[in-house]
């Protein structure tokens, strides 16, 4: 059986806000399974918020482990993200999960892999999953050619375009602004 997958999710910091959204298509093979999957979860009454690309029930995993790394590490982000990435890499079951993730609170953007990496972006854009590329592009350039746009009409935006070109991703959005 193919597992479902998840697809586009972005996150930009611009003009001191931070935003977070994800299409809603899950797919298995080269079939629309779901088409409004929520990949967006807010942690910490929303002072950190996260976005998942890649197995469901995999991402799911990794989100319990990174609620539990926060309370571990008093609420800290950054720490947390190092030490589940470091856990992930080594634990034997969880290096077999096949997912990404973004997490963000009100001063940072970070992208968590299972080869261990914890990716600060630049431009502060992060994108993850099969639209990421084309949703990173039309991202930068409007923060450079369209820098009167919020945050979230940039992430609105930038999905909105990846869903135009992209079969893995949908207009179906979830968008989430962290709080401070």
């Amino acid at each position: 059986m193919e597992k479902i997958k998840s697809t586009t999710v972005v996150a930009i910091k611009h003009n001191g806000e931070v935003v977070i959204g994800a299409d809603g298509q899950a797919t298995m093979g080269n079939t629309v399974a779901k088409s409004t999957v929520n990949k967006i979860r807010k942690l910490q009454g929303g002072k950190i918020v996260t976005g998942f690309a890649g197995s469901t029930a995999d991402a799911f995993t990794l989100l319990e482990k990174f609620e539990e790394k926060l309370g571990a590490f008093g609420n800290n982000m950054k720490r947390a993200a190092v030490e589940l990435a470091k856990e992930w890499r080594m634990d034997r079951m969880l290096s077999r999960l096949e997912a990404m993730m973004i997490v963000a609170d009100s001063q940072d953007i970070l992208i968590i892999s299972g080869t261990g990496d914890v990716i600060e972006p630049d431009m502060e854009i992060a994108t993850i999953g099969s639209g990421s590329m084309y949703a990173q592009s039309a991202a930068r350039a409007m923060k450079k050619f369209a820098p009167q746009l919020s945050a979230e009409e940039m992430v609105r935006e930038s999905l909105g375009i990846a869903a135009d070109v992209c079969i893995y991703t949908n207009h179906n959005l979830v968008v989430e602004k962290v709080v401070k």
